[in-house]
């Protein structure tokens, strides 16, 4: 067992082995009554859905709740099932704490929610930090923040006001992804 932590969440983790795409089913349903104890209606909830569960690929979520489009994407495991085993568990954990009114209910929706173009900003952070388009290391992403920021900073000779706005605006696309 793996203890992650993950949007401020401990995670107990143990690996699927077996019944990749049982699982998954499994956690798919788990998210969506997770979701409809705060009204979400079924039907407004999409989980790509992978032929092989087992194989390498991020899993993503979005789902609409009261006006707004939700979203929340994993890639930190290999396989998809085990990306969306940790998006069930951050997912009941977050609705939990709405529900115990221990989180208000717009630090939620302002935690998830999403705009459209979600992929392309993504891509175009990562391009802005000359990183692959997979790349997940944040410790790595908050190195080269760092690294720029000093040379960005409109204080210093070499600043740009604008640059170190798209700075700040991608290292915050990114860490919100990835944190």
């Amino acid at each position: 067992m793996e203890i992650l932590k993950i949007k401020g969440h401990t995670v107990n983790f143990v690996p699927t082995k077996a019944s990749h795409n049982r699982r998954a089913v499994q956690y798919q349903n788990r998210i969506i009554s997770s979701l409809e104890k705060l009204g979400t209606k079924r039907d407004d909830v999409e989980i790509e859905f992978e032929g092989f569960c087992g194989k390498d690929a991020k899993a993503t979520i979005t789902w609409y709740f009261k006006g707004h489009r939700m979203y929340y994407e994993i890639a930190s495991k290999k396989s998809y099932v085990d990306n969306l085993f940790i998006i069930s568990k951050i997912i009941e954990n977050e609705i939990d704490l709405v529900l115990d009114e221990k989180k208000p209910l717009e630090e939620f929706l302002a935690e998830f929610e999403e705009d459209e173009d979600v992929h392309d900003e993504r891509k175009n952070a990562r391009e802005f930090f000359e990183l692959s388009e997979d790349h997940q290391d944040l410790g790595e992403i908050d190195k080269k923040y760092k690294k720029l920021a000093q040379t960005l900073h409109p204080d210093m000779p070499t600043g740009n006001v604008e640059q170190f706005k798209q700075l700040n605006y991608h290292h915050k696309i990114l860490k919100r992804e990835l944190a």
